[in-house]
């Protein structure tokens, strides 16, 4: 290895797996971020009796950022459906997710229909479905503040839904604002 290929490999990862973050991980949080079960159903409980909403920031054809296609396993330049929302409580963004799925897997599954439906609520009913490791980040989603939405993250997590012959990558990033409202520690 020469000192540029050493430049070139970041000091931390961007993602990271589940177990590699948890020393830096609260137990409060270790709760949230490793969940492997609805996160909509979990944001619905913790937030009592604030009404729930699904906001869509942006759903359609895009290229995958490089990260999402290597985990996907598709080329960068390779069209996949993408769609970025806001779960809300109250109107308060609590968390951003965005999903990614390559173009040529969705065969009829008509995910551009979920409206202000939450993903979850499609995922979680469908047989047979397998969810791949889960990672763990405290970089900042990017595409929050594209759409007006403060991005200060604390944590974020994703991981590839697998359905058949599709594979579905999730990544959601829990806000400031849910960590406040809750009385969650910093990390």
């Amino acid at each position: 290895m020469t000192a540029a290929d050493f430049r070139q490999i970041p000091l931390f990862p961007r993602w990271r797996p589940i177990e590699a973050a948890r020393p830096a991980m609260s137990p409060p949080w270790w709760q949230w971020v490793a969940s492997t079960d609805s996160l909509t159903a979990r944001l619905i409980a913790a937030g009592g009796h604030k009404p729930f909403r699904v906001r869509v920031l942006r759903q359609g054809v895009g290229w995958p950022r490089q990260d999402e296609a290597q985990v996907l396993g598709i080329g960068a330049r390779r069209y996949a459906w993408l769609r970025e929302v806001a779960l809300c409580l109250d109107e308060t963004p609590w968390v951003v997710a965005r999903s990614v799925a390559p173009l040529t897997q969705l065969k009829g599954q008509r995910l551009e229909r979920l409206g202000e439906r939450s993903l979850g609520s499609w995922l979680f009913r469908q047989p047979g479905l397998i969810r791949g490791p889960l990672e763990a980040t405290t970089q900042a989603p990017t595409f929050a503040s594209v759409s007006g939405i403060q991005g200060d993250a604390t944590w974020g997590r994703r991981s590839v839904f697998y359905h058949g012959c599709l594979s579905l990558l999730v990544q959601e990033y829990f806000l400031g604002a849910m960590a406040d409202d809750l009385g969650l520690p910093s990390r």
